[in-house]
């Protein structure tokens, strides 16, 4: 073989540069198609670099910007605003919110919850029949198209979707507990639209409706879709609180909220010191100190609401002559209930209650990513530890493959360590992994910081990559 090769050269002169060429061009392409399957920070598309004077002149009459996570989501530019009480979701935010979607989805679907998508256009009809179009006031976002037909942005959807059942024709009983939901955007017409997503114009709700056969079997399904709420809050390692509530516009017998504790919670919430027994303080006296099932003493506190429930009964199947076929072949009335979640809320809200005051800490099922590394600055005296760190984010790709989509590589190596450390923070990786000094020595070490938690530690390879594999897929 080499003999012939040797021939080749003699006859064929140039054809040793033509494969040495080859050769160059296909590790080129190597490392490039090596590059490319990492997830590189300088092609995020990110408004970095933001400072709060600007930021107070991109919000309108932003004077009383005193809520942390809306400073927080604006300065890592995580959304922007748009206009009052709209904003634009930037990517960050926006995987963030589908991983959300995604345990609120499994936790749905193991009760038995079928997604649909109903329009966001609702017709003033059906909201006149439940007589909610003048109850609203306000509130509703409304229009009319061409025709003159009336029209509002949907808040909520109990007429359109007891409409939708009403639509079907007599179902059977064996067809119910029927429970639908949706996970689509919702306007509201607030009259004064603050904390960035806390307090919006249009926003993402889960919400969910539920039709059976009888009150208690009713009753029964709405303790089955508190339990799925009290999982899903669980699941991000939430402290939140479930307390009884008006019904307000919604109507029906009972009522809950789902509320995080927060300074600048916008509910007063009853507490018991004593038991399980919490009110908002719309439901009890002003003066009333003393709880009703214990007799213990209440207290005050501040909540973000982020979750409601609803006991309907016949309200709106009554109405909508939204009916079933029961066991004896005779029509009757379905019971309802409907129940929604702030799905952007929920992410303004951890924000708020788990982040400091210069850096996000997400819950860390939804991070929208979970760890990132960074390489030395170029031409520092660490400047050898970038090939470690990259090889040590290929190793971790490839042992840890549930966290292989959820890595990043700090590549902008003309900024400083420091300086990328702080746009760390404004996006609140759960884990960062630096290159610096220690990742020469031998063995190379690598310093890990858990931002979560404020630890700090030099770990091995083999250490980083036993901790990440503990860390949970969303």
């Amino acid at each position: 073989m080499d003999a012939l090769l040797r021939r080749w050269r003699i006859f064929f002169p140039d054809a040793t540069n033509c494969i040495n060429l080859c050769r160059k061009q296909q590790q080129h392409c190597r490392f490039y198609h090596e590059k490319k399957k990492r997830l590189l920070l300088s092609q995020h598309f990110l408004s970095m670099n933001l400072r709060e004077d600007k930021l107070v002149s991109q919000e309108t009459k932003m004077g009383e910007m005193t809520c942390k996570s809306q400073r927080l989501m604006l300065l890592g530019g995580l959304i922007c605003p748009a206009s009052p009480g709209c904003y634009h979701y930037m990517p960050y935010t926006v995987r963030a919110m589908e991983k959300l979607i995604k345990v609120i989805d499994r936790e749905m679907q193991v009760i038995g919850g079928h997604k649909v998508n109903m329009p966001t256009l609702c017709s003033a009809k059906l909201w006149r029949a439940s007589g909610r179009w003048e109850l609203m006031g306000k509130e509703l976002l409304r229009l009319a198209d061409r025709h003159g037909q009336e029209y509002c942005l949907g808040p909520t959807h109990e007429e359109a979707i007891t409409d939708l059942i009403a639509s079907q024709g007599l179902l059977s009983y064996r067809e119910l507990p029927l429970l639908l939901y949706q996970i689509t955007r919702k306007f509201r017409d607030e009259p004064k639209p603050r904390f960035g997503l806390l307090r919006g114009r249009e926003f993402y709700m889960k919400d969910m409706y539920s039709f059976d056969i009888s009150e208690e079997a009713a009753y029964n399904t709405y303790a089955l879709v508190c339990s799925a709420y009290c999982n899903i809050f669980n699941s991000l390692n939430l402290r939140f609180v479930k307390v009884q509530a008006a019904t307000g516009s919604i109507g029906g017998t009972m009522s809950h909220e789902f509320q995080l504790p927060a300074d600048i919670g916008e509910d007063k919430l009853m507490t018991c010191t004593n038991c399980d027994f919490s009110v908002n303080v719309e439901l009890i006296n002003a003066d009333q100190r003393c709880c009703s099932v214990c007799k213990g003493e209440l207290v005050e506190t501040k909540g973000i609401e982020v979750g409601h429930t609803f006991f309907l009964g016949t309200k709106y199947s009554s109405v909508f002559n939204a009916t079933f076929q029961t066991s004896q072949g005779k029509p009757a009335l379905a019971e309802m209930g409907c129940y929604g979640l702030g799905v952007t809320r929920i992410l303004a809200a951890s924000i708020e209650v788990l982040s400091t005051e210069d850096a996000i800490r997400w819950p860390s099922l939804i991070a929208p990513y979970q760890v990132c590394f960074i390489p030395p600055k170029k031409g520092s005296k660490e400047e050898e530890a970038t090939v470690l760190l990259e090889g040590l984010y290929d190793c971790v790709a490839e042992a840890v493959p549930q966290l292989k989509e959820d890595i990043v590589l700090d590549d902008r190596i003309h900024l400083t360590i420091g300086k990328r450390l702080k746009d760390v923070k404004k996006l609140g990786y759960p884990y960062v992994i630096i290159g610096g000094k220690a990742a020469l020595d031998d063995p190379s070490l690598f310093e890990v910081w858990n931002q979560n938690t404020g630890e700090n530690l030099f770990l091995t390879r083999e250490a980083i990559i036993d901790l990440l594999s503990k860390v949970p897929a969303c």
